[in-house]
């Protein structure tokens, strides 16, 4: 087949809103319900094998621990060879194809999870991640439908992205898949970049092996069974379970190893590109490192803000999904004189907000993700109770009797570089500095310098020129920068998502500038009439 094919325009997936008395509320309850009922069998993916080795882990939800959902199949690292030979086996045939053939398999992808199997992957990412229903739709739902959709049509700019020529010539770039394969290594607790960090680099003719976190398991399995129904081919991306170890022994010591995409914590991520540093000599080519690897993300307030939406920011942003978005507001500066507006109520709404499991859909906290998460949470909580210079003004209570609750916790400090106001807590844990108005100047020198990282932050004023201070001051802080909202809920083709500094290389999920790292441009000149005679003309005598 021959033409210029048109993509159909990406529009962001409509959020459904599972509201009372509502025909979708009743089919996610449902849902949950058959999921329950039924332990999961979950082998890995490898070629056209699903692998089942007999040594299993099971997978229980982090809100019930006591309730077994699924069984996983552990590999080792015969299973990684296998994945990666599986892979490089299927890339020529992969390459090859057409690639409005690759983008029709993705785009059906996308219609499978808004369609037959969206319930499915909600139920799956709400027990397994311990999400509720909204965090659930936004995520598993809508932001991988959108990634899918927006970046198939990203793909296709891409390959309409052509040099000039002059008379004479046509010069062509080709959009060349990497030599090799791709590592996608991704986390918990989005479904979204679960599905995304391989299938953006698939998409691109790439092939894949990919490991998910453990608790990710379960949503990852339902992703897999997407990605075969609408035609992925055996081999393209291959779903492994061995251990962080073993994965890195085979991958990082393989010649073939073409590019890492990840997404996780700052020191796996250092390690793994140490790694790769000192494995370079073995590599065909240079690989290509991709990482978004988490953030202390902040909220400063003038005294310009508006206090309605400063408590809304606050709460939204720090304690939707259990605070565990690398987005997530940690840290928040606030003026003395609008803290003494806020706090009550802030402090009110907070004690408010009802923890519990997801599938009771009032509860707006749920979960953390495990007990490791657990522990720590409660560590930090237990010193700044015993800290003379912080107030913990809401929450702070534990209990992982049934599940892993840490409730909604709000800390009072008058150090700005104390604990919890520099370390990256990932949890429901939120601390609140109070200065001087006429601080302000400082105050945003003190947010730019107080962590290493920068991915997301959030300035809210009515007063344009403190906007204008505060985006020009903190213009390296954040590679999501938001004015007068909470610094979560990125959506994909809008805001393109990833940050500096310690929290990665700002490769922007969500943009045509992340799927350019998956291909290597190949430039080709043609002329149509060569000269046949080196000599050029200055050199001829009068």
């Amino acid at each position: 087949m021959n033409g210029h094919f048109k993509i159909p325009t990406p529009v962001n997936e409509p959020i459904t809103t599972f509201a009372p008395g509502t025909p979708e509320r009743a089919a996610l309850k449902a849902a949950l319900v058959e999921a329950r009922n039924h332990v999961e069998d979950i082998p890995m993916y490898i070629g056209a094998n699903e692998v089942r080795t007999g040594k299993t882990k099971d997978l229980f939800p982090p809100h019930d621990t006591a309730h077994q959902i699924g069984t996983c199949h552990r590999g080792d690292k015969t299973h990684v060879q296998q994945a990666i030979d599986a892979a490089l086996a299927a890339k020529p045939a992969w390459e090859a194809m057409p690639w409005e053939q690759r983008a029709a398999i993705f785009l059906k992808a996308a219609e499978l999870m808004a369609g037959p199997y969206r319930y499915k992957l909600l139920a799956a990412t709400m027990l397994a991640q311990s999400k509720n229903a909204f965090q659930a739709e936004i995520d598993a739902a809508c932001e991988m439908i959108d990634f899918l959709r927006f970046n198939v049509a990203f793909m296709s700019e891409i390959y309409n992205e052509q040099p000039q020529s002059s008379k004479g010539i046509w010069n062509r770039l080709e959009y060349r898949p990497l030599e090799g394969f791709v590592f996608a290594l991704t986390p918990f607790n989005f479904t979204a970049i679960a599905g995304n960090l391989p299938s953006s680099a698939a998409m691109m003719g790439n092939v894949v092996v990919w490991k998910p976190a453990d608790t990710q398991i379960y949503s990852a399995n339902v992703l897999m069974q997407i990605f075969r129904e609408a035609g992925v081919p055996d081999g393209v991306i291959n779903l492994v379970f061995a251990s962080g170890q073993d994965m890195g022994d085979v991958i990082f010591k393989h010649p073939q190893f073409a590019g890492i995409h990840f997404t996780g914590s700052t020191g796996v991520f250092q390690n793994i590109w140490k790694e790769i540093g000192n494995n370079i000599h073995l590599y065909k080519s240079y690989p290509r490192i991709v990482g978004e690897t988490g953030g202390k993300d902040f909220i400063i307030a003038h005294e310009s803000a508006q206090p309605e939406v400063l408590k809304t920011a606050i709460i939204r942003g720090g304690y939707e999904y259990q605070g565990q978005k690398c987005s997530a507001a940690s840290r928040v500066y606030v003026p003395s004189k609008l803290w003494a507006t806020i706090k009550d109520d802030l402090v009110a709404q907070i004690k408010a907000l009802k923890t519990g499991p997801v599938e009771d859909f009032t509860n707006f906290v749920n979960a953390v993700i495990n007990e490791a998460s657990f522990n720590k949470l409660k560590k930090y909580i237990d010193e700044a109770k015993a800290d003379p210079t912080v107030q913990v003004l809401a929450g702070g209570n534990c209990d992982k009797s049934q599940g892993y609750f840490i409730e909604p916790t709000l800390i009072l400090t008058s150090n700005p570089m104390s604990v919890t106001m520099c370390e990256e807590l990932f949890g429901p844990v939120l601390t609140v500095y109070v200065y001087n108005e006429s601080d302000w100047e400082q105050t945003l020198k003190l947010v730019d310098s107080t962590s290493p990282y920068a991915l997301t932050g959030a300035v809210l004023a009515q007063d344009r020129y403190a906007i204008t201070q505060a985006t020009e001051a903190l213009r390296n802080s954040a590679g999501n920068f938001y004015i007068n909202d909470k610094p979560t809920g990125a959506v994909v083709g809008q805001q393109p998502f990833g940050g500096g500094r310690a929290s990665g290389t700002n490769d922007k999920a969500g943009a045509k500038v992340n799927l350019l790292r998956w291909c290597s441009m190949r430039t080709i000149k043609e002329t149509f009439t060569p000269p046949s005679n080196y000599m050029y003309p200055n050199f001829l005598e009068q």
